[in-house]
């Protein structure tokens, strides 16, 4: 194995490879993956001075630990958390440069879901359809990191110009999602939409990279059955049989049976992806801007509105 690589120390509870993702494969039922928090994804890369295609790891809640075969600089950005070389603490959210030898240690998010590092010059694993990311609803893609993997690093740019400042909200305490109604709202009663848009929801324990799942009051249906499948995009919140609102993420499945009642917008998507278990949900009517059609009006019985991902 090349020198230009990292061997895996400490894994973390699911530490996984992620760039901008595939898109253009839905009608094959490929999911986008990619980084949930694309902006943190961007940051990162930029602060080595990579372009954004690069991939960077993406933690969840606990972190990883490296070893790097080869000097490197490296960022660490999105949830906050303490990060070390060698047992020295050095700065989140900054260019830091690592010897080679020398482990990475990115700990447990302070507060937050996920981190992401970038190495200057990228991980260089195989892309898949276009794509190094991976995919945990298909299969697609590296696999998650176990301890003792090694992945190689491709060739770094050169030093980047200045540390840029690394923002951060800070944590979300309430997610407020706007809804664009359609296509399938009138499968609820009024009472469930009023519900939709007046209950008190919680970030549930079983969310993941496929979806957030929500716990609180059930949606009431006016349609009772299933659907056939039907195309489902990146937002989409579709209502399986208990009424719990289910919101779709980059890994979420490309059909569906079960009834979607609206579409959260993607820019609101990272923050979704950052809320812990028990954080608050609410969600928000929202109409379709000027000139833009609502979710009712996609066509989502083809793969039409999919593959616009």
């Amino acid at each position: 194995m090349t020198d230009s690589a990292f061997a895996v120390v400490r894994a973390g509870a699911l530490t996984t490879v992620q760039d901008l993702g595939r898109t253009g494969h839905a009608h094959l039922g490929v999911p986008r993956a990619g980084a949930l928090d694309l902006p943190a994804h961007l940051l990162a890369n930029r602060l080595v001075g990579n372009q954004a295609g690069a991939a960077t790891l993406e933690t969840t809640l606990t972190g990883c630990a490296l070893r790097m075969r080869r000097a490197v600089t490296v960022a660490v950005t999105g949830a906050p958390c303490p990060v070390s070389v060698d047992d020295r603490p050095v700065a989140w959210g900054a260019a830091v440069r690592v010897p080679a030898g020398a482990v990475l240690r990115v700990g447990a998010a302070t507060h937050g879901v996920r981190s992401y590092l970038a190495f200057g010059g990228g991980i260089d694993v195989e892309p898949v359809l276009g794509s190094r990311s991976t995919d945990m609803l298909s299969g697609l893609g590296p696999a998650p990191l176990t301890e003792h993997a090694v992945l190689p690093l491709g060739v770094p740019a050169p030093p980047p110009p200045g540390a840029d400042a690394a923002p951060h909200p800070g944590p979300v305490r309430e997610l407020a999602l706007p809804v664009v109604l359609g296509p399938r709202d009138d499968w609820f009663t009024a009472r469930g939409l009023r519900t939709l848009f007046s209950g008190e929801y919680r970030v549930s324990v079983s969310s993941n990279r496929i979806g957030l799942r929500t716990e609180g009051a059930s949606l009431e249906r006016a349609v009772d059955g299933e659907l056939p499948s039907e195309g489902m995009v990146l937002g989409a919140l579709q209502v399986p049989p208990d009424g719990l609102p289910v919101l779709f993420l980059n890994d979420h499945p490309t059909t569906g049976g079960y009834p979607v009642v609206g579409v959260v917008p993607e820019p609101f998507l990272a923050a979704a992806a950052q809320a812990v278990p028990g954080t608050p949900v609410r969600f928000v009517p929202r109409r379709p801007g000027p000139g833009r059609p609502s979710a009712s009006r996609l066509d989502y019985r083809s793969h039409r509105a999919v593959q616009t991902e």
